[in-house]
């Protein structure tokens, strides 16, 4: 973690707790490892995909994918990536996650 001003990024569970209710800005970058493999990574809210990224390409080793949303969050929602298909290369060693309060309601 580089920065988790207030703490609520949670490191040993990897998910994000709106500290209040607001809109908030989240992005996300993966790299996959191997060739002929799909990964496909989503954003969740409260248990829930809310977007995806997907990198396919059978001819190339390695790919990255990214995405990123704007989401209205209530106090205490929760926000954390999922791999639902593939290998990470280096695990999440080379990926990345940000999110930030863009507007408190």
């Amino acid at each position: 973690v580089l920065v988790n001003i207030g703490n609520h990024f949670d490191l040993a569970s990897s998910i994000f707790v709106a500290p209040r209710k607001g809109i908030y800005s989240f992005s996300f970058h993966v790299v996959k490892v191997y060739n002929r493999q799909t990964i496909q990574v989503s954003l969740m809210q409260n248990g829930y995909p809310v977007i995806s990224a997907f990198a396919g390409d059978q001819d190339v080793t390695r790919e990255a994918a990214s995405n990123g949303v704007l989401l209205l969050m209530e106090r205490e929602d929760k926000v954390h990536l999922k791999l639902e298909r593939g290998n990470l290369m280096g695990g999440w060693k080379y990926s990345t996650f940000s999110g930030f309060l863009v507007f408190p309601l």
